[in-house]
């Protein structure tokens, strides 16, 4: 029997599993659902008394929102389990998303865009691992900020920890600085891209170039328009199906140096580190394709798709604690800095030109 004194936190872990999820879930349903009324009331008052309003949309109120509840009152312990499952709505959000391209839609993120995905990825690596030296960070922090910074965030880090045996403190810091430049991305790219003049293709494939984590590359594109949305996120899942490849090449790296973990079956290793929701996403878009769901079921699917991302854009901003990322040191953070601001602004110059040649 659990006792009137309990905690709340020792009472979720006495829960089911399953159970343990349902407050943090509910907790990212209501800021995300929170986002959307206060977009669908501007709008409407501006309606009713005929004023033109800036059009702020469910994505950036819903990040702000999140933003507000981690950095005043905090999430509660009893919340984080259930918080933390915004990466797998990111993932089924963006496998629901295949519904709206057809195979023919994602060809056309073309030879032009795949082409820039490899530089960037080359570029990236080359940059942080070159900044990583100049400010003295150890070896394997380098190895982990480089592997952030070119692939998909977060998430590569986590894939990466493990398999080049890095200390818990290292992939901390590296998360911590990508975590922190995602963060600013959603406000800065959008003005850019506007400022610019940039088409929904351009300004799209140069967030899905530029921004680390999976989560705000969406956001950005989306806050941007629906088209450079869609595109960003082909970009950007274009770039995590690298991640098992990346990851091998360092996983062998850090072997030859006696500090790695040993590799047996190569295959094997890139079939555990592929991202799954990258083949969903295509068996979804062919399905679609071959005209296996009606107007009706794709309507539906696709706006499954929309309540998933409103479930991940307020899990952005419900795990984004400033004051724990101040915390996790200067040097990092600096080199995440410097160097993604350099990754922005070359990845951006590498568009701008793509898109004056080769009209995206």
């Amino acid at each position: 029997m659990i006792s009137d004194t309990a905690s709340p936190a020792i009472v979720a872990r006495r829960l089911p599993g399953w159970a343990q999820l349902v407050p943090g879930t509910l907790l990212l349903l209501v800021v995300g659902f929170a986002g959307k009324v206060t977009e669908q009331s501007i709008a409407e008052y501006g309606r009713a008394h005929h004023m033109t309003l800036p059009n702020i949309e469910y994505v950036l109120w819903a990040i702000v929102f999140g933003l507000v509840v981690s950095n005043t009152v905090g999430v509660p312990a009893l919340f984080r389990r259930g918080v933390d499952t915004y990466e797998f709505w990111l993932k089924a959000g963006i496998v629901l998303l295949g519904v709206r391209f057809l195979l023919g839609d994602v060809a056309k993120l073309g030879g032009v865009s795949l082409a820039c995905v490899a530089l960037e990825l080359a570029g990236a690596i080359v940059l942080m691992t070159a900044l990583g030296r100049a400010f003295g960070l150890s070896p394997k922090l380098i190895s982990l900020l480089s592997i952030g910074s070119s692939i998909c965030g977060v998430s590569a880090i986590i894939a990466a920890k493990g398999a080049i045996e890095a200390d818990d403190e290292d992939a901390s810091y590296a998360m911590a600085a990508i975590l922190a430049l995602g963060a600013v991305s959603l406000f800065v790219f959008p003005l850019i891209g506007r400022s610019l003049g940039m088409s929904d293709n351009a300004y799209g494939l140069w967030v899905g170039l530029a921004v680390d984590n999976t989560a705000e590359a969406t956001a950005a594109g989306a806050l941007f328009s629906d088209a450079a949305g869609k595109f960003a996120v082909l970009a950007k899942t274009a770039r995590n199906a690298t991640i098992g490849f990346v990851v091998l090449g360092y996983a062998l790296y850090w072997v030859k140096r006696n500090q790695g973990k040993a590799i047996g079956n190569k295959a094997a290793f890139l079939w555990q580190k592929f991202p799954k929701f990258v083949l969903g996403f295509l068996v979804i878009s062919a399905m679609a394709t071959a005209g296996a769901f009606s107007k009706e079921q794709m309507t539906d699917l696709a706006n499954l798709s929309r309540w998933a991302f409103l479930l991940t854009f307020a899990g952005v901003g419900l795990r984004t604690n400033v004051r724990e990322l101040m915390k996790q040191g200067w040097r990092p953070l600096v080199v995440g800095v410097v160097g993604e601001c350099a990754i922005a602004g070359l990845t951006l110059a590498m568009v701008l030109l793509a898109a004056r040649r080769f009209s995206l």
